[in-house]
């Protein structure tokens, strides 16, 4: 290793005396600087790219030299299986330099946690859920134990930041940053992104004056003459036919073979099984210790398979691949990079990715998606609108944090984040529906509260996200996963249990034999006969990008892939088919009688927001197109003004919003229709509405 790479001669002997690295990797180097500076970082590259270590060797050079002490660095991650997994490695690096790392999740007994909070570890590994739980646990208090609190590293960020789990991460970093009586360093750890800067702007707290935190960016950039990817688009148009290609290709070779759902990986893996291969299966509804397993035995292996959903799209360790199958298309071209990632990181070896895709739907998605990944396109990361409920679950968790607090104060604990824009507003419902309650100026939980969350110690109002009622699902006196009470065949269980159909489960068939309510679990038994199962899962919305990228394929244009000859007949197929629904220069509208069917190929959210903009007329919206009855022409959506249209809402869906119960009906469906708005693809349509040609839909009277 050369001189002046800027980490502690400690850390650099390791490196290359205990790891065998010659030098470190472009990211790592360049990362020094600007993590051992102070200031905010973002740290940019593929999975597997070294980003964890990029973070820790210079925190680890710093907090040897300039004698921090206590704890000093949170890491933490979305996932508890990716916490288990960097224990180990981060516990190594400490030990280099007699410095201890801690692990603290829900699944980490209570005498280590007992531990912990006797002698704080310099670093400590946890989620967010777990830095709540921490707040407003008695047992912890709370000012001594992140007193020395330096830096926080926030691995997967652009997980969080997609989602209300990081709105909630903010609120507790700011409160943190309160207890701690300073500015805490925030590093974020993230796969390629289309806004860094944006992103790492909003992990300081969504500051727009630039000036107030220093924020450095560090992307890894593909070193000079690397390999081009090997990218792969093959049609083989089925599940069965899946399974085949998959045991046919490859033999010898480590592959990880994706998969839009659980459901579906649970397919794949039967098949290869029943075909001889040796197979593993990842994903959120298996238990963790049936996940670790066969992730574990997957890193061990060769000439061997691990069929996964997007949980292994994050940084888990599971040794070097040969192989990404990816079976139809993910949702965005970011999770096709970071799958693509997984690959080509020995030398010698490049990056690739094999789509094998099951229907007509899937090879025109696969193929949009490789055209946007071509012309350089990565989506930039949005956070959810207008987190109001979120806004009620951080006043509610700092009053069981402090037992009480100022009403006065917000500003104190939460700056100018804007998860508290709307404060004032929710405090005010949260006191007249006697949530908290006012005493002499001070803020407490009062009946409301108790009522609505108070269950277990208030462990509802911990987490952001609502987690899924699902049975255990246990052989023997093992427990493999995770299943619905809607998924299970029917119901019927008066009738002979040897009638009810299989369900799958880690790739195996297993027969229904018992199911406790009590305890809420099903027994099973092995089968031979293979089974099926179904997890509830959400209506699949495009974004507007994507949609239109299919639209330029079935208007001619192909990704500079490699296709097979089964891809390049079929898609000529979907091309002559859907000929009517795409033209160059005009926007396609099928009559149906009353119905007019709306060719705009930009997203769900788009459609249903064009559909709010004309009235809500009734009808349905899907990606590619929208039906609405009783509107006469669609010319009109030109004059539009989309500033502060919304789409409808079902009440259903505010009952799921988590913590509406702590905000007033009308601003509970508010924030979710301001989620479900594309504006801006609405108002692309409406800008191309000036020329809409209509046409009888086929089959019409």
């Amino acid at each position: 290793m050369g001189a002046g790479t800027g980490l502690n001669p400690a850390v650099e002997y390791h490196i290359v005396n205990s790891l065998g690295w010659p030098s470190l990797r472009p990211l790592q180097a360049a990362a020094v600087e600007p993590v051992r500076s102070g200031a905010d970082c973002m740290l940019i590259a593929p999975t597997a790219g070294g980003k964890t270590e990029a973070a820790v060797f210079p925190l680890l050079s710093s907090m040897t030299e300039e004698r921090w002490t206590g704890l000093s660095v949170l890491y933490v991650t979305p996932l508890r299986a990716l916490l288990n997994n960097l224990h180990p490695r981060i516990t190594k690096y400490g030990d280099w330099l007699g410095r201890r790392v801690g692990l603290w999740h829900g699944d980490v007994a209570d005498s280590a946690r007992r531990r912990i909070l006797g002698e704080p570890p310099d670093i400590l590994l946890t989620t967010p859920e777990s830095l709540e739980a921490m707040l407003v646990s008695g047992r912890v208090d709370h000012r001594r134990f992140f007193a020395g609190l330096r830096t926080i590293v926030v691995d997967e960020l652009h997980s969080f930041a997609a989602s209300d789990r990081g709105w909630h991460m903010l609120g507790v970093l700011a409160r943190l940053e309160r207890l701690a009586g300073h500015p805490i360093q925030r590093v974020g750890l993230s796969a390629t992104v289309g806004n860094p800067e944006e992103i790492g702007r909003w992990l300081q707290g969504g500051e727009p004056d630039v000036g107030r935190r220093e924020l450095r960016v560090v992307s890894e950039k593909p070193p000079p003459g690397a390999p081009v990817p090997e990218v792969v688009l093959d049609f083989v148009g089925s599940e069965t036919n899946a399974a085949k290609v998959i045991a046919a290709l490859h033999h010898g070779e480590k592959r990880l073979v994706f998969c839009e759902s659980r459901r579906m990986a649970e397919k794949i893996a039967f098949s290869l099984r029943e075909l001889g291969v040796e197979t593993f299966v990842s994903h959120s509804s298996l238990s963790a210790e049936e996940r670790r397993r066969s992730e574990q035995a997957f890193a061990e292996a060769q000439n061997t398979v691990i069929v996964a959903t997007s949980t292994l799209e994050l940084g888990i360790d599971i040794g070097d691949l040969d192989r990404v199958i990816q079976i139809d298309a993910p949702r965005t071209v970011a999770s096709f990079l970071q799958r693509l990632g997984r690959t080509g990181r020995r030398p010698g070896t490049v990056r690739n990715t094999l789509f094998l895709t099951t229907s007509e739907d899937a090879l025109l998605e696969a193929a949009g998606l490789l055209l946007l990944w071509k012309r350089g396109f990565v989506e930039p990361i949005t956070p959810p609108p207008h987190p109001r409920h979120l806004t009620a679950q951080q006043l509610l968790a700092l009053a069981l944090q402090e037992g009480a607090y100022g009403a006065s104060t917000l500003h104190d604990w939460w700056g100018d984040l804007p998860l508290m824009d709307s404060a004032e507003e929710v405090l005010a419902h949260l006191r007249d529906q006697e949530f908290l309650i006012d005493d002499g100026g001070m803020l407490m939980i009062g009946p409301g509260a108790e009522k609505a969350f108070g269950r277990r110690h208030f462990m509802e109002l911990l987490s952001s996200f609502n987690a899924e009622s699902e049975l255990r699902v246990v052989v023997g006196n093992k427990e493999i996963g995770f299943i619905s009470p809607l998924a299970l065949p029917n119901g019927h269980w008066n009738q002979n249990k040897s009638e009810l159909p299989p369900i799958l489960m880690n790739g195996r068939a297993w027969r229904l034999q018992q199911i406790d309510w009590e305890r809420f679990e099903v027994l099973v038994a092995p089968t031979a006969e293979q089974g099926d199962v179904r997890w509830s899962s959400d209506s699949i919305a495009l974004s507007f990008e994507m949609m239109r990228a299919q639209r330029d394929v079935l208007l001619g244009e192909t990704p500079d892939v490699a296709l097979s000859k089964r891809a390049v007949e079929r898609l000529a197929v979907v091309r002559e088919a859907r000929e009517g629904t795409v033209d160059p220069d005009r926007l396609i509208v099928h009559r149906s009688g009353e119905d007019l069917r709306f060719w705009t190929w930009a997203g769900l959210k788009a459609n249903e927001t064009i559909r709010a903009a004309l009235g809500g007329p009734e009808g349905q919206s899907e990606n590619d197109c929208m039906v609405v009855k009783g509107v006469d022409k669609l010319n009109a959506l030109n004059g539009i003004d989309f500033t502060s249209v919304s789409p409808a809402v079902d009440p259903a869906m505010v009952d799921g919003l988590k913590f509406s119960a702590a905000l007033p009906a009308a601003t509970a469906f508010e924030t979710l229709a301001e989620r479900f708005a594309d504006r801006l693809g609405a108002r692309s349509v409406s800008a191309d509405a000036r020329v809409v040609v209509e046409r009888p839909q086929r089959g019409a009277p």
